[in-house]
């Protein structure tokens, strides 16, 4: 039986989870980075995630990085970078690959109140060509270092907090399909353990 006290926390998350704000992980290998990157996306109201893997394997999660967030994440699999961007924009959402090159935005300068897909790519490689040439642009997190770049799950924790700090005020407009994950989620702690 699940307490009021859970199905109020479980109700509170609803509240604030955006269907139409996506993270694809393309080739990411290391578990701690798909870990933290599961567990930020839970934290900043990402409810969906979109795993392309065509050269890795999808690591085993970390249950202690990722806090078991994986299991309150809707979680598809692609198996090309064609067949998960198409259903994006299928759903109406603008794909950005996070990669470095000439022509990347800044992210602070990208409108994510609006529906949107953030892919993050391998920790050596970046995007995959593939990737780069469907999505409609990249973005990247300024440098003022020496480094290039960031980790690939600290970036996505950089990122993901501008798309929280940019929807603060937007409610989630998805009450249909909140309705059915709340009876999901009620019925999934509701099972014995």
């Amino acid at each position: 039986m699940i307490t009021e006290r859970r199905l109020a926390r479980m109700r509170h998350v609803l509240e604030h989870r955006h269907a139409d704000l996506v993270v694809v992980l393309e080739n990411i290998h290391d578990a701690h980075n798909a870990s933290a990157i599961l567990r930020s996306c839970d934290a900043f109201g990402v409810g969906r995630v979109a795993l392309v893997y065509t050269d890795q394997v999808f690591p085993e999660i970390s249950s202690g990085v990722a806090a078991q967030v994986d299991k309150w994440l809707q979680i598809d699999r692609f198996d090309s970078a064609e067949s998960c961007v198409s259903t994006l924009h299928d759903q109406g959402l603008s794909v950005y690959s996070t990669h470095l090159t000439d022509d990347a935005q800044d992210y602070l300068s990208i409108d994510f109140t609006r529906p949107s897909a953030i892919v993050l790519g391998n920790e050596r490689a970046g995007c995959s060509a593939e990737m780069l040439d469907l999505a409609d642009g990249a973005i990247i997190v300024p440098m003022v270092g020496f480094v290039q770049s960031l980790n690939v799950s600290v970036a996505a924790a950089v990122i993901l907090a501008e798309t929280a700090r940019q929807r603060r005020d937007v409610t989630p407009d998805w009450t249909e399909g909140k309705a059915a994950l709340e009876r999901a989620w009620i019925e999934r702690e509701s099972q014995p353990r």
